[in-house]
């Protein structure tokens, strides 16, 4: 199984951790300038960017390394535990802006809207700028799926370009109306954005360490092709799962139609073929047993009996 080095993405990590840590310097200070929570607020979710940025580069740079014999499938599932801990640490701030914004409505503050509106405008084109780096031909894989650990990360950049556009708007609705609750309102949608891309990384992450099938794939489908497969004539005990986002690994018995061990191969190199080309699942184990071993549902061969794949 191949590892997950890929220089051109670490470069891009690195020039999104220098850029994310000097827009975080600008509007920390520009936050406590301007008295604008929703300034504060983006601020500390570009703490975790910088937190989550840093995290997934770590991951990135170890799961890259060579399987051992502690470790014989890598250390792909890195990648995952990164983005869950991102996941965590974005809860942990949406809930604390949300929080925050609920004491600002009730107690609003007067802020210097114009220069809280200059601070978003920079902090909003360099995060565009983080978030265009982490995804420009971030692929990896056979089958070019996004990293998750990568994903996550310009989650982070991208849902606070978001917060930073709800910055502008209240800057500019202080500026021309005077109303400054827009302040905690900006703040608490910038909360409810971050508790959403939470949920998302949250929810992948942990499909894929609960060994999920993964996502968009049917094992249905797979063991209809499988089953397709010319000389196969029962597939059972199927299991797909995701080692991370970028690897998919297979595990089946099938019985074959004959005794000669070089049918039995030609077929077990036609499944892989057929494996990779349909799903893009390249790490396969396939037993070919003599009669059914009572583990899993056999695939229903007669509905695709006949079928070329």
């Amino acid at each position: 199984m191949k590892p997950h080095a890929n220089p051109g993405v670490q470069r891009r990590f690195l020039i999104a951790l220098a850029l994310t840590a000097l827009i975080l310097i600008a509007e920390v200070a520009g936050g406590l300038w301007t008295r604008s929570l929703a300034l504060v607020s983006d601020a500390a979710h570009v703490l975790l960017d910088l937190f989550a940025i840093a995290l997934s580069y770590l991951a990135l740079r170890l799961s890259a390394l060579p399987p051992d014999d502690r470790h014989t499938y890598g250390y792909h599932r890195l990648e995952v535990l990164a983005a869950l801990a991102n996941g965590l640490t974005l809860l942990v701030v949406a809930g604390g802006i949300l929080w925050e914004s609920a004491e600002r409505w009730r107690s609003p503050q007067a802020v210097r809207s114009l220069e809280m509106l200059v601070i978003a405008v920079v902090g909003l084109l360099v995060n565009v700028a983080v978030a265009f780096l982490l995804t420009a031909k971030a692929h990896s894989g056979t089958t070019q799926r996004i990293d998750l650990n990568v994903r996550s990360a310009a989650l982070h950049a991208i849902s606070d370009a978001v917060s930073s556009v709800g910055v502008i708007a209240a800057a500019l609705v202080i500026a021309f109306t005077g109303w400054r609750q827009a302040d905690a309102l900006a703040s608490a949608l910038i909360g409810l954005l971050i508790l959403l891309g939470a949920g998302r990384v949250l929810r992948s992450s942990l499909h894929i360490l609960i060994e999920g099938t993964p996502e968009g794939m049917s094992v249905f489908e797979v063991g209809e092709v499988m089953a397709g497969t010319p000389g196969v004539c029962e597939v059972h005990d199927l299991h797909v799962w995701s080692l991370c986002s970028s690897h998919v690994a297979l595990s089946a018995h099938i019985m074959h139609e004959s005794g000669d061990p070089r049918a039995q191969i030609a077929t077990l190199r036609d499944l892989r073929e057929r494996l990779e080309l349909h799903f893009g699942i390249t790490h396969t184990t396939v037993q070919i047993d003599e009669a059914n071993c009572g583990q899993g549902t056999p695939v229903d061969t007669a509905a695709v009996a006949g079928n070329p794949g």
